[in-house]
């Protein structure tokens, strides 16, 4: 049996080495962390996987876990190859799907196998999309919470005649789900004004944006203030579920400090999860940038009027996150969070509108980190202590990847 080691953080990461052909490929999943890890995403090259299986097709394929369960998958382009780094060349990049670790449970094993039938349709819990009929938005969710951020269409003023919301800004929404089924569409069909008072059973859209940073916004800071862009401007979709969701947005320039700057923004939105991953990266024109102070913020009091709310940050420096409780007069209580992993973080700050993490960046480098949120009424994050709790166990994972061991078995 050959093997293949790799280590797993924000997405796979890793070389292959070649597999013997095999009727089976196995999939060894080790940790080091005393914790559990619900809803862990294991990634496996496609590469390696053809490899070991000669002839294998996305939608005749079989992941069993341990106990001989069928796991859903999910199979990108995404990954790189040594011949076209950028991706877009790979048939198949990577076969994604996850797995519960129970507390203490610190290793696992899975198989793949080829199979003549085809595979079934798994349900999508990871899903993002342009919004055209409402001024460009730009939305995405999982089983766990919702997103929006606001595209041109809103920006732009409204011509001679016409009532039209205004409304320039890079923060991002947050849409509170109490169920685990997709919404998205679903709002936005009936007309997503309606949840901003009622919620069907399905949850609410509460959260106030404005011109903060909401949930997770970026911008450059100078010590003193900070320096946002306009609404995105382009938008990509890489992967869209059944497991993971994948898309890039770009901001135009602004000016901060005298340059101007440029964001292109990854997510990777992971089912079973209430924190995205996000790579920001920036790239500067009009001077030179040898390094720059980003600002992740968390707007200060995103409730509806007349909520009263009561409101807590607590930081954790060792961690690089920044967490929000608010309980609110009649709606339950929302949870807003920021991890910015060790090497990046350099502390917090804050304006008028908003409470920052500040991270270090080079100029046309990724700089990876989550943001989420959550609303009591899901019922798993229904006090503060177990929102901090999963914040901490969130960072925990991020510094103590997992590790994939392929081995081709006959």
């Amino acid at each position: 049996m050959k093997t293949l080691r790799f280590a797993m953080s924000f997405l796979a990461v890793g070389l292959w080495l070649p597999l013997l052909s095999a009727a089976r490929l196995t999939v060894t999943v080790t940790h080091t962390l005393g914790i559990a890890r619900p809803a862990e995403t294991i990634t496996v090259p496609w590469a390696g996987l053809a490899q070991a299986l000669p002839g294998a097709l996305l939608y005749h394929l079989e992941v069993r876990d341990a106990a001989g369960h069928v796991l859903p998958y999910q199979v990108t382009n995404l990954a790189p190859t040594a011949k076209d780094p950028s991706g877009r060349g790979a048939a198949y990049g990577e076969l994604i799907f996850q797995h519960d670790f129970a507390a203490g449970e610190k290793s696992a094993v899975f198989s793949i196998e080829k199979i003549e039938a085809v595979a079934p349709v798994f349900p999508t819990k990871a899903f993002a999309r342009y919004v055209p009929e409402r001024l460009d938005d730009f939305a995405w969710e999982n089983d766990k919470i919702a997103h929006r951020i606001y595209g041109l269409g809103l920006a732009a003023p409204a011509p001679a005649g016409v009532t039209k919301e205004v409304l320039v800004t890079s923060g991002i929404d947050v849409w509170a789900k109490r169920v685990s089924y997709l919404i998205v569409d679903r709002w936005y069909n009936k007309g997503h004004d309606f949840y901003h008072k009622h919620d069907l059973s399905e949850g609410m859209d509460m959260y106030n944006v404005g011109q903060s940073r909401g949930c997770g916004g970026t911008g450059i800071w100078d010590g003193h203030q900070l320096a946002v862009s306009g609404n995105y401007h382009t938008w990509k979709i890489n992967a869209n579920g059944p497991v993971r969701a994948v898309f890039e947005v770009t901001y135009d320039a602004w000016e901060a400090s005298g340059l101007k700057v440029t964001e292109t923004k990854r997510f990777t939105v992971d089912a079973g999860h209430n924190l995205d991953q996000v790579e920001s990266t920036f790239n500067v024109t009009g001077g030179r940038a040898q390094e720059l102070t980003v600002g992740i913020g968390l707007h200060r009091s995103p409730t509806d009027k007349g909520q009263d709310p009561a409101i807590n940050f607590t930081a954790v420096p060792a961690d690089g996150s920044l967490a929000q409780w608010i309980v609110q007069k009649t709606h339950g209580s929302l949870a807003t969070a920021i991890i910015v992993p060790t090497g990046a973080f350099c502390g917090y700050a804050e304006d008028d509108r908003n409470k920052l993490v500040l991270a270090k960046v080079t100029p046309g480098q990724p700089l990876r980190y989550c943001i989420g949120a959550s609303w009591s009424a899901a019922g798993e994050f229904t006090s503060e202590q177990d929102w901090t709790a999963y914040i901490a166990a969130c960072a925990a994972r991020l510094r103590s990847p997992i590790t994939v061991t392929l081995g081709a078995a006959p």
